[in-house]
């Protein structure tokens, strides 16, 4: 019980980094080029996370099957709900002011897969949960404010935006509940299903929806620059917080 409440305190920080993200779209709208330059960052962390988290603990299996499966699963999942979404005109947003449906059917997948990875981190060792923990609050923190900036275009009220918002954000308490109870003692071919499905999605994330976002705004070096210091970033903070041999990383780095 004591781990579950740790698990859950820990998971609140990123969920309410994504509401704070949120307020800074609610009371000052960025302007096109930050908008354009978070959402490459967003883009970068989102990968960094999948390439030195979600990756190495899908590779130390080496079940080809559930990696298969998971991924194709996760790929057919986002298809298909971009394919629902764009049949209902969901994602022309600039039509009559409907809601981008299919970014944030994309985001709540990710920040349950968020959650996910909190809990099982913790399942794992307290410093792997707390290095999660940091990397995903970074992310989701620039991710609050560039979906709010989204549902801000489509015209919502405030009160509306901040609602969805939390919404969201509380998905990464459910996640890191069912992460730290659930999926705790979910090991082998189970757990690689797990992650390689998040990390279809997470790859979603990015491709189809932050970047192709970013690229209707008018592109700048600096903004694609972004990207890469998103990347860099939680890379370094992968490499400061944990030692290589502890944390399940594919870089060889000691400070």
């Amino acid at each position: 019980m004591n781990h579950v409440l740790s698990v859950l305190g820990y998971a609140l920080i990123p969920a309410i980094a994504t509401i704070l993200g949120s307020l800074v779209a609610i009371f000052r709208t960025p302007g096109l080029g930050v908008q354009g330059a978070i959402q490459h960052f967003a883009a970068g962390v989102v990968f960094a996370a999948v390439a030195g988290e979600v990756l190495p603990e899908i590779m130390r299996e080496h079940e080809l099957l559930p990696l298969i499966l998971g991924f194709s699963l996760g790929v057919v999942a986002m298809l298909s709900i971009k394919w629902f979404t764009q049949r209902l005109g969901g994602h022309e947003e600039s039509k009559g002011g409907a809601l981008p449906t299919a970014l944030l059917v994309t985001v709540a997948v990710d920040l349950l897969m968020d959650g996910l990875l909190v809990g099982i981190g913790f399942a794992a060792g307290a410093t792997t949960g707390m290095l999660l923990t940091a990397a995903l609050t970074l992310e989701v923190l620039f991710l609050g404010l560039s979906t709010a900036v989204a549902i801000r275009k489509a015209g919502a009220t405030w009160q509306r935006m901040l609602l969805l918002i939390t919404g969201l954000a509380l998905l990464i308490v459910l996640g890191a509940l069912l992460g730290g109870t659930l999926l705790a003692g979910l090991a082998g071919p189970w757990l690689e299903g797990v992650l390689a499905f998040g990390a279809a999605a997470l790859l979603y994330l990015v491709t189809e929806e932050l970047l192709v976002e970013a690229h209707e705004l008018p592109d700048t070096p600096l903004m694609t620059a972004c990207f890469f210091i998103g990347f860099l970033m939680i890379f370094l903070i992968e490499m400061m917080v944990t030692p290589a041999a502890n944390s399940g990383g594919f870089l060889d780095f000691r400070l």
